[in-house]
């Protein structure tokens, strides 16, 4: 019996075309002020060689999910945007099933849901979100996509960009990178915490943070990848 077009299509979306659907995705949020992103960036990103990519970008082009400009970069349709939102829902869940149940650490779970995920069933991706709480949020803060790809769009702003002074909620902590993560978290600087600006040094320097009664300080860099909310 034939199979329709979509399923076709769903067929032939390898784990590696949702990796890179994934990342350019990701790129875009953190550069929103980007209509396009580099193919360069994303070679760095995936540690893969920029013919790699290029060959990639042509495929997924020819899936209808993303368009290319030459000399500008990539954009993900909506297509893409649907495939990538449902591949991260998928990883997220596992990263909330790693921390809420099996106790691993935030910065242990990123590499471990990345190839869990891969293969994971709707069936089991469903029993996992149940038993990690029904959580509407990995561990790291991110909002778990719905099944068919919507997603909370968070009113949040990264450390850097918020004033002296206000009274601010950590919503989000975007860089996966274990030692920062660790140090985050030894930190107090986790998703869900208070924390107000205390001061900005000039030219791009370091940033001293109040958390209730206690001061910390951390450089731009990482600030950059701490978004939070204003406290209403």
């Amino acid at each position: 019996m034939a199979h329709p077009p979509e399923a076709d299509a769903e067929a032939d979306l390898s784990a590696k075309m949702r990796d890179y659907l994934v990342e350019i995705y990701r790129l875009s949020e953190r550069h929103p002020e980007q209509e396009y992103v580099s193919t360069s960036m994303l070679a760095e990103l995936l540690m893969v060689t920029p013919p790699a990519v290029n060959r990639m970008v042509t495929r997924l082009r020819q899936q209808n999910l993303l368009e290319h400009a030459p000399y500008q970069g990539i954009k993900l349709t909506a297509d893409g945007v649907r495939e990538a939102r449902i591949r991260l829902r998928a990883h997220r869940i596992v990263e909330a099933f790693l921390v809420n149940v099996m106790g691993l650490g935030w910065h242990e779970v990123y590499a471990e849901a990345g190839r869990m995920a891969a293969n994971l069933t709707d069936a089991l991706m469903q029993r996992m979100w149940e038993m990690a709480g029904k959580p509407e949020f990995c561990p790291h803060g991110e909002p778990i996509p719905a099944p068919d790809g919507q997603m909370a769009v968070l009113d949040d702003l990264p450390l850097t960009e918020l004033p002296v002074g206000v009274s601010l909620t950590i919503s989000r902590v975007q860089t996966r990178d274990p030692d920062r993560l660790a140090y985050l978290k030894a930190l107090g600087l986790m998703p869900g915490l208070p924390v107000t600006v205390h001061h900005v040094a000039p030219f791009h320097g370091p940033i001293q943070l109040r958390l209730k009664d206690e001061y910390r300080i951390i450089g731009h860099n990482l600030a950059e990848q701490i978004r939070a909310f204003r406290v209403p």
